[in-house]
């Protein structure tokens, strides 16, 4: 029997497992009690880590799609195949004919993150997307126009504070998410042990509203709305106290007087709490010794996320808690290049049919389907998939479906054929999570406490197999050849590896010379530096400290000082200002938000059988009065429609859910032709992003608008025939 020791990389909590097994059989998995991150907790999604690795679904080798038919290729052969087509179609259409996407996999996988920025150079196209325009694009937005960098990250100083108000979050299932946290429901208990409070604002009484002091329901969409009666009364309370943010933030004045233009009462019946409440708040956060606003994707995938982001930083910043301990920080992380510059851009290029911004050489995923379907200079005509599955995960699935189908080349980094690859030309599959070596890089960025962690391959991957760092260079110095025309055969140089790369930049980072090691508690300082062979003496991960800090340091805008009004976003204040501006209407539509069950993550997991068992977990959530009123039942079948199509389910009435919201998954919907997945198949369930809108966006960012989306709810006969899986609208050519 042999022990070895890693963090999962099933969700952002970084939770670390021990694995026993003897020799390729791994024997159990259970939380590392001596992880100083997490301290013995996972949650039931580690357990599933063998089920990935033994998956008999998992694609080990290449396959190639000849005359509709998958069949099996060799590596080389795959890699040539794919660089020449793509070569091909670039020479022919131009380099923005070929898009990449990357899925959120990727952030978890040391080989892909040092490997993207290459082939991304080497295809040269301005069409590249990411699932961060899925997710949290409008808070990295946020952090570059108000400090200069669009990798620095505001993380709660959740074991410091006194007061914690979180918007549109839920840790009791994400763990954490944008704030990486093992054990995060131990952590929340601690902050009401210390004698604080946990306040939560949802249009769900979600699965962390029992951890909570409070819970209050609000109207999606309206979250900036509450967030500006709090610092509204904050500052005509003169309540406002920036502390030692007062030096370095830029007209303070003129950030004031913004919030003067919208009268509470506005704000309370829009929002739909109380003022009365909302002053409560807003009075209990300004006075707690050390408080911290927290926003997560129920603010973010709105159509005010950006301005969602600023609000909460403004909060922070107003009563001093922005850089310093119990409030909003940043951390040190031991590996992050980025943190040391000006990092990003915005707004540089746009999207070519509806001039969505780019953000740090990204466009918005919303637009990724329209890109590929109406014909035209810039069409995206092939696609380099890796790690995801936008046929599942991006707004208007049908559109998606359209756009996948007619393209003339795709390939597929990914080890299952599941409902996108199954458009893809070429399969290439990586080695799975435990066959590679792990660092977290981006997760480390994230974490509650600055962290440090190596893991080497639990087990060596076959001769025959490849993982994605070997892939993606392998990839990329093909097209590289191809692309520059150069005679003779292609020779594969010699590049550094993944570990190479990480030792040095540990060797060069902010622990370079010393570090002090937290794992047992009290600090104990070391005169030398970090390098891979040092990490290696902390197989159960290294503690490096609590968040320090960081100002003026991370500030890097022109001035030095934060960008407390960018007037991009001065000028969503006043869309938003417009949109609210009269009373409440009620158009009879209901507005639809996401969930996330604590045993998922997205599309990726929904092929364990421990994970995909049990109750269905696509039934629409819908208050017992709104159902009432259109003649439905509890368990009946239902139709949700919006302009981009359409739906069956099953309803589950609950009054933890406001009246006039609906709540569905997205990432389901496994019933399509030609994906070979045996379990999720099985359980198929519904996919919200059938029918969200991929015209329904954050206007200043482009990322997409999941939450709040207008639908209509009716009954519908329960017989199979009359309950199709979904219906999409017309393709944009059709129309």
């Amino acid at each position: 029997m042999q022990t070895h020791h890693r963090s999962c990389t099933l969700c952002e909590a970084m939770c670390g497992v021990t694995i026993r097994h003897r020799g390729d059989t791994i024997v159990s998995i259970e939380g590392d009690p001596d992880d100083p991150h997490s301290r013995g907790h996972i949650c039931p999604k580690g357990y599933a880590l063998q089920d990935l690795h033994n998956d008999p679904d998992r694609l080990k080798t290449p396959l190639e799609k000849v005359d509709g038919q998958w069949v099996s290729i060799d590596w080389d052969s795959a890699l040539d195949k794919a660089a020449a087509r793509l070569a091909e179609i670039q020479t022919a259409h131009g380099d923005d004919a070929v898009a990449g996407y990357w899925g959120n996999p990727s952030s978890h996988n040391l080989g892909v993150i040092l490997s993207a920025g290459s082939l991304r150079k080497a295809l040269g196209s301005r069409n590249m997307f990411t699932a961060a325009s899925l997710d949290q694009m409008p808070h990295q937005l946020t952090s570059y126009l108000m400090f200069g960098n669009g990798q620095m990250f505001t993380i709660p100083d959740i074991d410091r504070t006194d007061f914690m108000l979180m918007l549109g979050a839920n840790p009791a299932v994400s763990n954490g998410s944008l704030m990486t946290a093992g054990d995060i429901l131990g952590r929340l208990e601690g902050i009401r042990d210390r004698g604080g409070k946990v306040l939560l604002v949802d249009p769900r009484r979600n699965e962390t509203a029992r951890y909570v002091d409070e819970h209050h329901f609000i109207r999606p969409g309206t979250d900036a709305l509450f967030l500006i009666g709090l610092i509204r009364h904050i500052i005509d309370r003169d309540l406002c106290d920036p502390a030692h943010l007062s030096q370095y933030i830029d007209d303070w004045d003129g950030l004031l007087a913004l919030f003067r233009q919208f009268p509470m009462t506005d704000v309370s019946e829009h929002c739909g709490i109380p003022q009365a409440e909302i002053e409560r708040i807003a009075e209990a956060f300004a006075a707690a010794d050390r408080a911290v606003c927290y926003g997560r994707m129920g603010v973010a995938t709105q159509s005010y996320g950006t301005l969602n982001h600023w609000l909460i930083n403004v909060l922070n910043i107003i009563t001093g808690n922005m850089d310093r301990p119990g409030g909003a920080m940043f951390t040190n992380p031991a590996f992050h290049k980025a943190l040391d510059r000006r990092s990003g851009s915005f707004g540089t290029y746009h999207s070519r049919v509806r001039g969505l911004p780019e953000f740090s050489s990204s466009l918005p995923s919303a637009a990724m389907a329209e890109e590929m379907t109406p014909p035209g200079d810039g069409q995206i005509k092939a696609l380099v998939c890796v790690a995801g599955n936008p046929a599942l995960s991006t707004p208007n699935g049908g559109l998606m479906e359209q756009g996948l189908a007619g393209l003339e080349y795709m390939v597929a980094v990914d080890f299952y054929l599941n409902e996108t690859s199954r458009h893809a030309d070429l399969i290439l599959p990586p080695t799975g999570p435990l066959e590679h070596e792990q660092y977290d890089i981006v997760f480390n960025l994230l974490a509650v406490r600055n962290l440090a962690r190596y893991s080497g391959p639990l087990f060596e991957h076959s001769p025959d197999s490849r993982s994605d760092w070997e892939i993606l260079q392998g990839l990329t110095a093909r097209l590289a050849h191809y692309k520059s025309g150069e005679p003779g055969p292609f020779r594969m140089p010699d590049l550094p590896s993944p570990e190479q790369i990480l030792d040095k930049g540990l060797r060069t980072g902010p622990y370079s010379e010393r570090f002090t090691d937290y794992n047992s508690g009290e600090p104990v300082e070391y005169d030398e530096g970090l390098s891979l062979d040092v990490l290696r003496r902390y197989p159960h991960g290294l503690d490096l400290g609590p968040l320090q800090p960081q100002f003026p340091g991370y500030l890097f805008t022109p001035d030095q000082k934060i960008q407390a009004r960018p007037a991009v976003v001065v000028d969503d204040l006043q869309r938003l200002l417009a949109e609210f501006g009269g009373s409440e209407g009620d158009s009879g539509n209901l507005r639809l938000i996401g969930r996330r069950d604590l045993r998922t993550n997205n599309s990726w997991m929904h092929n364990s059988q421990r994970l995909a068992k049990g109750r269905d977990r696509c039934a629409l959530f819908m208050h017992p009065d709104d159902a009432s009123n259109r003649g439905v039942t509890d368990g009946a079948g239902v139709r949700v429609t919006t302009r981009a199509g359409a739906v069956f389910t099953s309803v589950r009435l609950t009054t933890d859910i406001m009246r006039g919201v609906v709540s569905l998954p997205h990432g389901w919907g496994h019933d399509r032709d030609g994906v070979a997945l045996r379990v999720a198949s099985a359980h198929a369930g519904v996919n919200a992003n059938d029918v969200t809108d991929n015209l329904a966006i954050d206007q200043l960012s482009g990322n997409a608008a999941f939450n709040g989306i207008p639908v209509q709810v009716s009954p519908v006969d329960n017989s199979p025939a009359a309950a199709p899986t979904n219906q999409q609208e017309p393709s944009l050519a059709e129309r």
